[in-house]
């Protein structure tokens, strides 16, 4: 072959996306991404057959995103070393078994066990930073954001298609019965996950030239300014979102709006979330994404606040529910992208995993003291302006981050 045959080969494999790949992670994100954010709408129902209050309901999704955060890292650091598939799969088993012991839960200790910490492993064995990483090796760098973009886009998707099917399920079989029925579909995982075999040292784009050990790879970030920014920084987002999406059904009937709205609010979320998560892997491919994550940050505290002085109606209900889905996700593509830029794909199911833990303690926070706040004062509002707070936080601490890799020493 000549050289000049060979160049434009090499051109053509870079410049084409690996479809295969990013349909099946795309499909996972959405399986994954789907039955987790529609866990507000069991919480009435199953409070009622129970007994149960909401913070005992609270204290079981917040155990699941501190799971979920908790377990990232691991899991990511496993997928890195023993290939993506394998804990793609465990994913699937686990999420599945979660959902079964959640749906025949007859105390609180099984509601935590399978709704927070099986529930909360089973995604976070098989979330974004999972498939993103896969993602990130089989696409040359300046294609990454698209990528991102596509993923984290599919799994709005799962939002946008599982809210109204969850309720869905519910009015036709009850809240035990549709949580299997959940169940079965993340058995679908282990094998749509197949074409996303291989570890960090394989891929398009594999790593070969910069060696790390894991303690390294910590070492290096935590000395990192600008990672450690972007750690802060997506707390703010977990705590944030997670609170909408446990607590948003109960606070639309707490406000006196019809119980519908809540499921045309969520999907809504969930649609205008996939034009936003897609839109953001197109602007983080051309903008600065530091900025464009305070940016984010700083809107979301805008529309809180119109939301809670405004008069409240099912026409502010939808219009709030569109601007935060073009505001939910589109935090993921830039910040998983930065993490890339920064130390390069190696070790990114594991750094990024780091930076999800952060977004997870923040999710934690949100869940919990949502349903601990609201039987203390019988009110969300606090928990909404500290929201609100947190979120021109998290645009101070992302305008100083570079979007530039660390230096090391070249190696032959």
């Amino acid at each position: 072959m000549s050289a000049v045959s060979a160049t434009a080969t090499d051109v053509s494999e870079r410049s084409g996306l690996p479809w295969l790949i990013i349909a099946a992670g795309s499909v996972i994100a959405m399986l994954t991404f789907g039955p987790r954010s529609a866990m507000g709408f069991f919480q009435l129902p199953m409070l009622a057959d129970t007994g149960w209050d909401r913070t005992t309901f609270g204290l079981a999704m917040a155990l699941q995103n501190l799971c979920w955060g908790l377990g990232q890292p691991f899991f990511g650091a496993i997928a890195d070393k023993f290939g993506t598939w394998r804990v793609l799969a465990l994913s699937g088993l686990v999420y599945a078994a979660g959902l079964v012991i959640m749906a025949f839960a007859n105390a609180p200790i099984w509601l935590h066990v399978g709704g927070g910490v099986l529930v909360g492993l089973g995604v976070a064995s098989g979330s974004f930073g999972i498939v993103l990483s896969a993602f990130a090796r089989n696409v040359a760098p300046e294609q990454r954001s698209l990528a991102f973009g596509i993923g984290t886009a599919a799994g709005s998707a799962g939002m946008f298609l599982f809210a109204p099917l969850s309720q869905g399920l519910i009015s036709a079989f009850g809240w035990s019965d549709s949580l299997v029925y959940l169940g079965v579909l993340m058995l679908l995982v282990p094998l749509v996950a197949i074409p996303l075999r291989g570890n960090a040292s394989s891929g398009r784009q594999s790593e070969t030239l910069y060696k790390q050990t894991v303690g390294e790879a910590l070492r290096e970030a935590m000395g990192h300014r600008s990672y450690l920014l972007l750690v802060s920084g997506f707390f703010v987002c977990g705590y944030q979102v997670a609170f909408i999406t446990a607590h948003f059904p109960a606070y639309i009937g707490d406000i006196g709006i019809d119980a519908r709205y809540a499921v045309i609010a969520l999907a809504l979320i969930g649609f205008f979330n996939i034009i936003g998560s897609f839109s953001a892997g197109i602007i983080g491919q051309r903008y600065s994404k530091p900025y464009f994550l305070a940016l984010i940050y700083l809107a979301r505290s805008v529309a809180v606040t119109a939301f809670l002085l405004l008069p409240q109606s099912p026409t502010s209900v939808i219009i709030f529910a569109i601007v935060m889905g073009l505001l939910w996700l589109s935090t993921v593509p830039p910040t998983n992208g930065l993490v890339a830029i920064m130390f390069g794909t190696r070790h990114l199911g594991l750094l990024g995993g780091i930076v999800f833990l952060s977004h997870q303690i923040g999710s934690f926070l949100g869940v919990w003291m949502g349903g601990y706040l609201y039987d203390r004062f019988s009110s969300y509002d606090p928990v909404w302006w500290l929201g609100v707070a947190l979120g021109v936080f998290a645009a101070i601490v992302h305008w100083p981050i570079e979007e530039r890799g660390v230096a090391r020493p070249a190696m032959a």
